[in-house]
């Protein structure tokens, strides 16, 4: 309303004055959190490249093979079957987030987000290394089309779309394993054309996203920072400005802070830090170092700005380990060993089976038979030969493959019929059992339903 005296709050981050999009001009911060946070995210870029290539007996060290319903984890191995252990693990992943962003607020997205460490520590890089730092990108973008402009301006975007395109085809090898990748690659293209255009699209996604939507993913779409409303207290270490110390602002004033906005610079969202607790805020540290070298230069203190809780810069209170961290640590760790043991107690093999569908029993002159499919998991690293054998009557069974050995971390699937004496068949439904042996020795069994007259 006319005359109202508007704060930050009061509109969105991202809007200027008129409405339209705040590009955000952000200075290449320096100093000694931002070096650890370089390293931090170096070494979890190789991590994602390497990923795919490297290999425990064989296998990748993560798959997410969501086509053949077959997850690899670090080694080990999860099919569809272990949809339960699975879903103790993202469990406990999602409490692990809740905990540690309750201890130590938005510390997950400035040091290890994907899409922090790509937009700050790869395009933005470029964007520096081409452009210049954010005077020289303003003024670029200010000035009419030149041929400097053109010849700047298409190369920052031709490396951004070949960055993009790398970005996709490395989060494919996640999925389908380098061996498979390395094999698509030299193959027409009209033989993945589907696959091609999804590639395409994906690339393209990434290529606007990193290029004109930007942070906007963090202070608009990402859920994750709302989620902090609800979870950060007064003993939750941030990324935070000393009021106490800072306050008053201005160069003669007897607060720290000379309000000389060197940490609205530097900050990737475009938010001001000294205004408290933001959802905008990613807690990428980049005021810190910047605010820092101020203080150096005008002989005061560093850590104006610095990790800290409200607790401890109102009254002093260093202490994070409350009775909601504790709540959250036990419940978090209940769920984790119960998903190590299920995990480490799981059956070598796990076997499903199933009368066929859509037919119904057969008779002979002294038996009835159905048909069933069966498929047996191998969970382990080991080759294993595998005999079928019925448990509760004195019935026959004749395998459509001869050879059951299953090879280390794969299937096996075939068809039987089961040939059951009629003297045992009293019921149209009848209770059968089987066992899966391997070199005489009983593994595993299995019941199902045999149907009859």
């Amino acid at each position: 309303m006319p005359g109202q005296h508007l704060t930050f709050r009061d509109k969105p981050i991202n809007l200027n004055e008129r409405g339209g999009r705040k590009w955000v001009y952000a200075k290449k911060p320096t100093g000694k959190w931002w070096a650890r946070r370089s390293i931090v995210a170096y070494l979890l870029l190789a991590f994602l490249v390497a990923v795919p290539f490297i290999r425990i007996n064989g296998n990748p060290l993560i798959l997410i093979d969501i086509a053949s319903r077959k997850f690899i984890i670090f080694g080990a191995i999860f099919w569809a079957q272990d949809t339960f252990i699975l879903a103790l693990l993202m469990l406990s992943f999602v409490l692990f987030v809740v905990l540690f962003t309750v201890t130590f607020g938005r510390l997950w997205c400035g040091w290890t987000c994907p899409q922090t460490i790509f937009l700050e520590m790869v395009f933005r890089r470029i964007e520096y290394l081409v452009e210049g730092d954010y005077r020289e990108r303003l003024k670029l973008d200010n000035s009419p089309w030149t041929a400097n402009k053109i010849f700047k301006k298409t190369l920052k975007h031709s490396i951004f779309i070949l960055i993009a395109m790398a970005m996709t085809n490395v989060f494919l090898m996640w999925f389908i394993g380098s061996d498979r990748w390395l094999t698509r690659i030299q193959e027409p293209v009209r033989d993945h054309f589907s696959g091609f255009l999804a590639m395409i699209l994906v690339s393209a996604v990434f290529y606007w996203i990193y290029s004109f939507f930007r942070e906007q993913i963090c202070t608009m779409v990402c859920p994750y920072g709302r989620m902090q409303g609800v979870l950060l207290d007064s003993k939750t270490i941030m990324v935070a400005y000393d009021y106490v110390r800072g306050e008053p602002r201005g160069p003669k004033s007897k607060g720290d802070c000379i309000d000389c906005k060197q940490c609205l610079s530097v900050c990737p969202t475009g938010i001001d830090i000294r205004n408290g607790t933001q959802l905008e805020c990613v807690n990428c540290t980049a005021c810190i170092d910047q605010c820092n070298h101020v203080m150096k230069s005008v002989g005061k203190a560093p850590g104006l700005i610095r990790y800290a809780s409200e607790a401890s810069i109102k009254g002093g209170h260093s202490k994070v380990w409350n009775a909601r961290n504790r709540a959250y640590s036990v419940v978090l760790l209940i769920i984790f060993s119960f998903f190590i043991y299920t995990l480490v107690t799981r059956p070598e093999i796990e076997t499903t089976i199933l009368r066929t569908p859509g037919l119904i029993y057969q008779e002979q002159d002294s038996t009835f038979s159905n048909v069933y499919n069966i498929k047996i998991v191998n969970k382990t690293h080991d080759e294993i030969p595998l005999e079928l054998r019925v448990l509760s009557h004195n019935g026959k069974i004749q395998m459509a493959s001869s050879d059951m050995t299953i090879m280390d971390q794969s299937k096996f699937e075939s068809t039987f019929i089961l040939y059951i004496p009629k003297n045992e068949i009293r019921s149209d439904k009848t209770g059968v059992k089987f066992g899966i042996f391997s070199e005489n020795k009983l593994i595993e069994t299995y019941q199902t339903t045999f149907v009859g007259p």
